[in-house]
């Protein structure tokens, strides 16, 4: 299954899609929220309806999980041996404060864990892609990238740091220098995955279509997402599709 699938055919639906999404951005557009106080615009939902749309049409046979769509029964879904795993836009809250970090997520999940992966931030341009037998890469350039080294670069969220995600951070025992990247989105993991920062901690709520596509990018540039707890790898298609807290590293 994973061989039939081109990479650059789903860069190309995270490219459409984000052509609505960043027609809506430009303009003034309304803010609804779910009831779990997450906000929700027109553009989620257009872009929503793009990457379904497009998936359907190009590969029928994967089933589609994603966070705008009604979620299907465990009893069904505990069989899927393939599915797409999507956030539309990772980062609404920074996409309603104008501040560019947020992602259009599409992620390939096989057996637990994610194979493919595209993350694409179309505010500044940046596109992340990976897959399983062909490398992972941020636009053009082959991941991880080499950075300098001198100091130990910690990214965190910018609209969830938790008290407990703060003392992970003090608590980091290293010689080099330690700096405090905040960021929002996905966009967190794809610093790691890269080689811009060394670990991305978080000791707050998120769900499986909030990790997988960049989850997908850490894995195949050589890095992993670990149970903050077990220290095993963050698994997929959870009867809870809620996250458990996790470091990236």
């Amino acid at each position: 299954m994973l061989e039939n699938i081109d990479l650059n055919d789903i860069k190309n639906i995270a490219l459409e899609a984000s052509k609505v999404i960043m027609e809506i951005y430009k303009r003034d557009f309304k803010v609804e929220y779910k009831d779990y106080k997450s906000p929700l615009t027109e553009a989620d939902l257009q872009a929503n309806e793009i990457i379904c749309n497009s998936l359907k049409n190009l590969y029928p046979n994967i089933p589609i999980m994603s966070e705008e769509n009604k979620q299907t029964d465990y009893e069904i879904r505990k069989n899927w041996e393939y599915y797409w795993c999507i956030d539309p836009i990772d980062g609404t809250k920074e996409f309603v404060k104008k501040n560019d970090e947020f992602t259009v997520n599409i992620a390939l999940i096989h057996n637990h864990e994610p194979v493919l992966g595209v993350v694409y931030a179309p505010a500044i341009d940046v596109m992340y892609s990976a897959k399983i037998g062909v490398g992972a890469f941020k636009n053009t350039h082959k991941l991880p990238i080499n950075r300098d080294d001198n100091k130990y670069i910690i990214v965190a969220s910018k609209s969830h740091m938790s008290k407990e995600t703060q003392e992970y951070i003090d608590n980091i025992e290293t010689s080099k220098e330690k700096e405090l990247i905040s960021m929002g989105s996905s966009l967190k993991l794809c610093l790691v995955a890269d080689g811009s920062a060394n670990c991305y901690p978080r000791i707050a709520p998120t769900m499986e279509w909030d990790t997988a596509a960049a989850d997908a990018i850490v894995r195949i540039a050589g890095k992993m997402t670990y149970h903050f707890e077990t220290q095993k790898p963050l698994i997929y298609n959870k009867e809870e599709l809620l996250n458990p807290d996790f470091v990236v590293k």
